[in-house]
């Protein structure tokens, strides 16, 4: 349908026709969000239906890195009554024209006649191809959150059987609904975002090659501990895992067990460090009914429970020296003797052992058979820690907040700078600490996503030192300030601190300092008593 240029419209009803244009606006709004479909019918419309031709929404470009305000451009996005080429022509500044002057100040503009205006640009359309009449120009801004991002403009005839204020009023209330509509597309492309992120990370979290086991990632280092694992999966052999606390020893014996012949037999795991020195006879080997006050009926051992399948022996180096004898004997042998029994009871079990503590150190200073090491220590696989494996961080925090979010009934994700932050962490506690930090970011944030500044909150404030690092105690003749020697008062979890964390000369420096009271010389460096008498241990100074 041609546009209206004729000026003679008096019988013309203008307020049926706004109410018409309004309900078939509303009834677009209805049926469809999008709002490219909705505006340029909004804008036929107007055209069709109160002369208000050659419509055109102009809507700010994105801007480049470095631009200002005055360099940005706005483009035509969305017309009716415009060639192809008017709608590319159709390209402004901050402050260019009369369009570039509503986006600069966000006030409207009314161009009563476009012959007379000198900041007219004549850019989309020549004067040429307008009505010969005099040709009015008005302009609208649209916002959104209370910024000027585009603008609603039209040509009309000026002189006409409307009001002018009228065409105004109707298009402030155009222009008000476009920036709603344009605000709600914004607010959808962002959940969109979000939730393609939140996608991308669950089919990463999915992936079974990174997978394999329970055992998360793709990192070179994991890679060749799983290469080695596999290599010697089908073996017999005793399998010893060493690194770090928290590297998941117990994830990688359980992959032993998976992969090797064994896997529909028992697995039993043994924490060494968690069981009192007089009764790991009884728990590793059993006892018979009366070997003891209170053995009322006979019981099997791990190593019984665990025969035809797999046993691991976590903290190994913890085990007693007199326990260390028998260990070797049942290895060597295949079998073992309950306490308080006289008969041999045959055991075929695969050993998985593991330890952070240095064997061959304890071996040298008395405190663990050098016999059970070597025989120990036929297949090591040394665990790498998380610092080692920084690309498998991101897969882990997914891991780790999805289980979480799944165990609290929460909806929790990760923003991409948020994850960004966690591989920047050293993670001293490793594995361990990471997920124990992504249980507590579920539980206590108070949003569904976590940005890098809401989670600065729950990182450790600050990293122990690293292995090797100089300290005021180990300078000789300097002293640490006993303010920052130990743990802050009022700190409610003490930081992870890495077992090579302070040097032999370290350790010695604080016992002498406090004339060799131990528990002052732990508080000093911020450890325990267990802590600090374990690092002595490893040091040789005990």
């Amino acid at each position: 349908m041609p546009h209206r240029t004729d000026p003679d419209h008096t019988n013309t009803d203008w307020h049926a026709q706004e109410l018409l244009l309004m309900r078939e606006v509303m009834k677009l709004v209805g049926r469809s969000l999008a709002p490219a479909f909705v505006l340029r019918e909004m804008l036929h419309l107007m055209s069709e239906l109160l002369g208000l031709n050659r419509g055109r929404m102009v809507l700010a470009d994105d801007a480049t890195s470095g631009q200002t305000r005055d360099q940005r451009t706005a483009s035509i996005r969305h017309a009716y009554g415009l060639t192809a080429g008017q709608v590319a022509s159709g390209v402004y500044r901050w402050g260019e024209g009369i369009t570039g002057r509503v986006l600069q100040t966000g006030l409207p503009a009314i161009v009563q006649d476009v012959d007379a205006e000198p900041l007219f640009l004549f850019r989309c359309v020549p004067r040429s191809q307008l009505p010969p009449q005099t040709v009015a120009f008005l302009a609208l801004p649209i916002e959104v959150n209370g910024a000027t991002i585009g603008v609603l403009a039209c040509h009309r005839i000026r002189s006409r059987q409307r009001h002018l204020n009228d065409d105004l009023a109707l298009l402030r209330i155009l222009a008000t609904l476009a920036g709603q509509l344009l605000q709600l597309e914004q607010l959808v492309a962002e959940e969109t975002r979000q939730l393609e992120e939140r996608n991308a990370a669950l089919a990463r979290a999915l992936d079974t090659s990174t997978a394999r086991y329970g055992l998360i990632g793709r990192s070179p280092a994991l890679l060749q501990a799983l290469g080695e694992l596999e290599r010697v999966s089908q073996s017999q052999a005793t399998v010893l895992l060493l690194g770090e606390s928290g590297t998941g020893k117990e994830l990688f014996a359980r992959a032993v067990h998976l992969a090797s012949g064994r896997h529909d037999q028992p697995f039993i795991k043994v924490n060494c460090s968690a069981i009192p020195d007089t009764l790991f006879e009884s728990e590793l080997f059993g006892y018979e009914r009366g070997a003891f006050t209170g053995a009322n009926t006979a019981r099997a051992g791990w190593f019984e429970q665990a025969n035809g399948g797999t046993i691991f022996l976590d903290e190994i180096g913890e085990l007693p020296l007199a326990m260390q004898s028998k260990l070797l004997r049942t290895l060597q042998e295949g079998t073992l003797v309950r306490l308080g029994g006289t008969r041999e009871v045959k055991v075929n079990v695969r050993l998985v052992a593991a330890t952070n503590r240095d064997l061959a150190r304890d071996v040298q200073a008395g405190q663990f058979r050098q016999d059970l090491y070597y025989r120990l220590n036929v297949i090591p696989i040394r665990l790498p820690s998380l610092r080692e494996r920084r690309e498998d961080i991101r897969a882990l925090a997914l891991h780790f907040v999805n289980r979480a979010n799944q165990a609290h009934e929460r909806n929790v994700h990760l923003a991409p700078e948020a994850m960004a932050r966690l591989e920047t962490h050293d993670w001293p506690g490793n594995i361990r600490e990471l997920g124990n930090l992504i249980e507590r970011l579920v539980l206590l944030t108070d949003h569904t996503r976590v940005t890098a500044v809401a989670l600065e909150r729950f990182m450790p404030e600050s990293s122990p030192p690293a292995p090797g690092a100089v300290t005021a105690l180990d300078r000789p003749g300097t002293s640490a300030p006993p303010a920052a020697a130990g743990p802050a008062p009022d700190a409610l979890v003490r930081d992870y601190q890495s077992a090579n964390s302070h040097t032999a000369e370290h350790l010695r420096r604080a016992l002498d300092q406090h004339q060799g009271n131990q528990s002052r010389a732990a508080q000093s460096l911020g450890l325990t008593l267990r802590q600090f008498s374990y690092r002595l241990r490893k040091a040789g100074l005990r």
